[in-house]
C-alpha cells in the first residue's frame, strides 16, 4: 500500500515538510564546553584548596643547631631586624611597656570580641593577620586599622616556612600584603613567623628564613610572653603565662582566632586592668619600638600607603577566594540537596516499587477478565533495513488469540525499509509507503489505517517475544487504563558501554515506572514497546511534532485526561542500544531534550483543578526534581569526591564514596531481582560511574542550554548494525 499525500495528521493539518527542510541535525557533544566548565570549576577548587592551606606542610616539631643564629639574636628581644648583609639588630620594648599581639584573624566570631575588650579598656592592639582571613572578612581589617589597631603579616595560608622554597615563602607575603592593602588601602612592615615562639629558639633552619625577611624589608617579631590561649588552660594560668617577669617590657602573644577563645575574651577583661594596676602601659608594636628607639633619633614607621597597583590587585586576589568559598558554599548546599534527593527517591523506590511487585505477584491480582481483542501493531520506521526483518517477523508472529495486524509505515526511507518488509509477505503485515514527516507523522498514519481498538506503537528495531503483545495488552481489561508501557531490555549487551545502559534500563527505567505507576503519574510510555486505547488516542488529538519526545508529550497528555497508565513487566521487548558515545549522545540528546519540551508545553497545567492538576502536580515536580534538578546537581558528589581526595582525608572521602556506591548497589540488586536479571553485569556499575554518568551530565546539561536558547531538533535516525537480541525463555 503506498500512502503519497497523507501525513497522518488529523483532518485539516497542513502536509509535513520535506525531511530536509525539518530535520536538524543532533550538536555534537559539547568537549569545549565542559573542558571550559572544567578548567573553570577546577580553578576555583585550586583557588579553594589554596586558600585552606591544602598545598603546605603541616607544622612539625623539629630540632636544630643554632651555630649559624648570631648570639644578638638569641639573647636579643622580640623585634629583629636584618639586613642584606646579614647583619641584625635586636630590640627590646622600654620596661612597664607591653604590646598585645595577636595571631591566626580575624575571625568573624572572636575578634569583635577581642576588639571590644581593647576598646573598653581603651587599648591598642597589633594583630598579626593572615591574608586568607583578611580576604574573607576585609570589613574587619578595616575596622581594626580604622581604630587605631596595627596590623602585621603573618603569611596567606599559616604556612610552615621553613618547608617552603624561598619564592613561595615571599609569595605567602605578598598574597597578604595585597590582602590588607585591599581591604585598608595600607601596607605594613612587620612580620610573625607561624609556630615561631621567642628569640632563643630561632634554629639554623630559621636563620635563612630571616634573612630573607630583612632583604625584603620587615621586621621580625616574636614574642616575651605566651598567653598559651591556644591551649585552651584556665583563665588564671593564661594571665600567668602572659605576665613578665619583674617589670621588664614585653611583647605579650595572644590569639584572636584558630578556635574557642571565649578564655581568651575573659583573660584580657582581668589581664589588663591587672597590668596597668602595676605600671604598665599598653602600646602598638611600632609605638613600643619607637620608645625604645627614641634616644638614637630613630623613627619606624607604621601602617604606610599601600604601593602602586597593590591594591587592585588584592581586589582581584580576594574576588577568586572569595568567588571560590562561595562555589564551595553552594556545592555544599547542593551536596546535601543531592544527598537527601537521593536517599528519599530510593526511600520511594523501595516503598512503593517493592509494594507495586508484591501486589502484581498475589496469585489473586489480575487486570480482569482476559482481553483476547485483536491488535494493531504500528512500526515507523525510518532507514530500519538492518532490524526491520525480525522486528516485524517477531511482532506477526505474536501468540495473541485475538489475532495481530502489523503496519509498517516507511517514512520516507532511502535503504529499502519498505521493500525489505514486504518482501516478508506475511499474511498480517501492511507496509505503507509516505513522504518523509516525522516520526508523529509516521505514527498518525498508522493509527489512521489500524482496523482495531487496541493499538501497540513499535520502534522498528525492537524486536517483541511471541507473548509479548498479549500480556502487553491485558491492562485493558480495566477500562480506566488508556496506555500501558512495556519492558524494555537492551539486546545487545557485548559491550562496556551497552552494559551500562542496560543497567541503566532496568533501574532508571523500569524500576520508575513501578514508582509512577503507584503514584498516578507515570510520564513516559516507551516508543520501543506501548499500548494505546483508540479512544484515549482521539481524546488527546494523537501524536504531535510539538517536542521531540512524543512519547512523554501523549503520555503527560492522558495522564491529564485522567486515563490510568500502567506498567506491564512482563511484557518485553528487545532493543539494540547504542556502542558507540556519538551514538548514545544522540540518541539521549533528543530523549532529554525532549522530555523539557514537553515539560514546558504541560507547565501552565500545574494549575488546572481537578485530574488534569493532580497527575501535572506529580508528575512534572518528579521530572522536575529527579529528571533536571538531580541529575544537574549530582556531578558535585563526583567533584567533591575528587576534592577530598586530592586534598581532604581521603580515607573519610573514600568510606563516603563507598556509601553512596553501596546505596547504588542495594537499588541495583533490588530492581535486578525484580526484573529477574542476572546479576553478573553489575560488576560495571562502578566503572558507569566514572564516565557513563559524566556523560549523561553533559547531555543534559547541553539540552538545557539547547531548550534555554529556543533551539529545535528533528527526529533522530540512530545507526544500526542488525544484531538480534536474544529471545531467552521466561524464568
Amino acid at each position: 500500500m503506498s500512502v503519497s499525500n497523507r501525513s497522518g495528521a488529523r483532518p485539516g493539518a497542513q502536509p509535513r515538510h520535506p525531511r530536509r527542510a525539518y530535520r536538524r541535525i543532533v550538536p555534537r557533544p559539547s568537549w569545549t564546553v565542559l573542558a571550559m566548565v572544567l578548567v573553570l570549576l577546577g580553578g576555583l577548587l585550586f583557588v579553594e584548596a589554596y586558600a585552606n592551606a591544602a598545598f603546605v606542610p603541616d607544622h612539625k616539631a623539629t630540632s636544630g643547631g643554632q651555630n649559624r643564629v648570631p648570639a644578638e639574636v638569641l639573647a636579643g628581644g622580640p623585634i629583629l631586624n636584618v639586613g642584606a648583609d646579614g647583619r641584625t639588630q635586636s630590640h627590646r620594648l622600654p620596661p612597664r611597656t607591653l604590646a598585645l599581639t595577636f595571631d591566626d584573624g580575624p575571625d568573624p566570631r572572636w575578634t569583635p570580641e577581642v576588639l571590644r575588650v581593647l576598646d573598653r579598656h581603651q587599648v591598642k592592639g597589633t594583630f598579626f593577620v593572615l591574608g586568607t582571613q583578611v580576604v574573607r572578612h576585609p570589613e574587619l581589617a578595616s575596622k581594626m586599622v580604622a581604630a587605631g589597631h596595627e596590623l602585621g603579616v603573618h603569611t596567606f595560608t599559616h604556612a610552615n616556612l621553613a618547608d617552603l622554597p624561598a619564592w613561595q615563602r615571599q609569595l605567602e607575603y605578598e598574597q597578604t600584603q595585597m590582602a590588607i592593602a585591599s581591604a585598608t588601602g595600607i601596607r605594613t612592615s612587620l612580620l610573625r613567623f607561624p609556630y615561631s615562639s621567642e628569640a632563643d629558639a630561632y634554629t639554623d633552619v630559621d636563620w635563612p628564613l630571616l634573612r630573607q625577611a630583612g632583604e625584603l624589608g620587615y621586621l621580625t617579631v616574636v614574642n616575651d610572653v605566651d598567653s598559651r590561649d591556644w591551649a585552651k588552660p584556665s583563665i588564671e594560668t593564661m594571665i600567668a603565662n602572659a605576665t613578665p617577669s619583674g617589670y621588664a617590657g614585653a611583647v605579650a602573644l595572644w590569639h584572636d582566632a584558630g578556635g574557642d577563645r571565649s578564655g581568651t575574651i575573659a583573660a584580657l577583661d582581668r589581664y589588663i586592668p591587672l597590668m596597668k594596676a602595676r605600671g604598665y602601659r599598653f602600646t602598638t608594636l611600632t609605638e613600643g619600638l619607637n620608645l625604645t628607639l627614641a634616644d638614637a633619633g630613630v623613627v619606624v614607621a607604621g601602617h604606610t600607603p599601600a604601593v602602586s597597583g597593590e591594591q587592585w590587585r588584592g581586589d582581584v586576589l580576594a574576588l577568586a577566594v572569595r568567588g571560590a568559598d562561595a562555589m564551595f558554599s553552594v556545592f555544599g548546599v547542593l551536596f546535601v540537596i543531592v544527598g537527601v534527593l537521593t536517599l528519599g527517591r530510593t526511600a520511594l523506590l523501595f516503598v512503593l516499587a517493592l509494594r507495586h511487585a508484591r501486589r502484581r505477584r498475589r496469585h489473586d491480582w489480575s487486570w480482569g477478565p482476559p482481553v483476547t481483542e485483536p491488535v494493531s501493531v504500528v512500526v515507523p520506521a525510518y532507514n530500519e533495513k538492518e532490524g526491520i526483518a525480525a522486528a516485524v517477523r517477531s511482532l506477526a508472529g505474536g501468540d495473541h488469540p485475538g489475532g495481530i495486524e502489523v503496519i509498517v509505515v516507511d517514512d520516507g526511507s532511502t535503504d529499502g525499509t519498505a521493500d525489505i518488509a514486504e518482501a516478508l509477505r506475511l499474511p498480517n503485515v501492511r507496509v505503507v509507503r509516505k513522504p518523509n514527516g516525522g516520526k508523529p507523522s509516521a505514527l498518525n498514519t498508522g493509527v489512521a489505517l489500524a482496523r482495531f481498538n487496541l493499538i501497540v506503537m513499535v520502534d522498528g528495531d525492537t524486536i517483541f517475544e511471541p507473548d509479548s503483545v498479549r500480556r502487553l495488552v491485558q491492562p485493558f481489561a480495566d477500562p480506566r487504563v488508556g496506555a500501558v508501557a512495556g519492558n524494555v531490555k537492551v539486546g545487545n549487551r557485548g559491550s562496556l558501554i551497552a552494559k551500562w545502559q542496560h543497567i541503566e534500563y532496568v533501574i532508571g527505567f523500569n524500576l520508575d515506572r513501578r514508582l509512577y505507576e503507584t503514584l498516578r503519574c507515570m510520564p513516559t510510555v516507551p516508543g520501543a514497546i506501548g499500548a494505546f486505547r483508540r479512544q484515549a488516542l482521539n481524546q488527546v488529538g494523537g501524536m504531535t511534532d510539538e517536542t521531540l519526545a512524543e512519547d512523554t508529550d501523549i503520555t503527560m497528555a492522558l495522564g491529564r485526561a485522567g486515563w490510568h497508565v500502567v506498567y506491564e513487566e512482563t511484557a518485553r521487548a528487545w532493543t539494540e542500544a547504542p556502542t558507540t558515545v556519538g551514538q548514545l549522545w544522540k540518541q539521549r540528546y533528543r530523549w532529554s531534550y525532549g522530555t523539557i519540551q514537553a515539560m514546558w508545553k504541560h507547565r501552565r497545567s500545574v494549575l488546572d483543578q481537578g485530574t488534569s492538576g493532580r497527575f501535572s502536580r506529580r508528575c512534572l515536580a518528579f521530572l522536575a526534581v529527579y529528571g533536571v534538578l538531580l541529575p544537574l546537581s549530582a556531578p558535585v558528589i563526583d567533584l567533591l569526591a575528587v576534592y577530598g581526595l586530592v586534598f581532604l582525608d581521603r580515607t573519610e572521602t573514600v568510606l563516603a564514596w563507598l556509601a553512596m556506591l553501596g546505596l547504588q548497589f542495594v537499588t541495583a540488586i533490588t530492581a535486578f531481582r525484580l526484573d529477574r536479571e542476572k546479576l553478573g553485569v553489575l560488576w560495571a556499575l562502578p566503572l558507569q560511574q566514572f564516565a557513563y554518568r559524566q556523560l549523561m551530565y553533559l547531555v543534559l546539561l547541553q539540552s538545557v542550554i539547547t531548550a534555554l536558547t529556543g533551539g529545535r531538533l528533528g527526529w533522530q535516525k540512530l545507526r544500526r548494525t542488525g544484531l538480534a537480541p536474544p529471545a531467552p525463555s521466561r524464568p
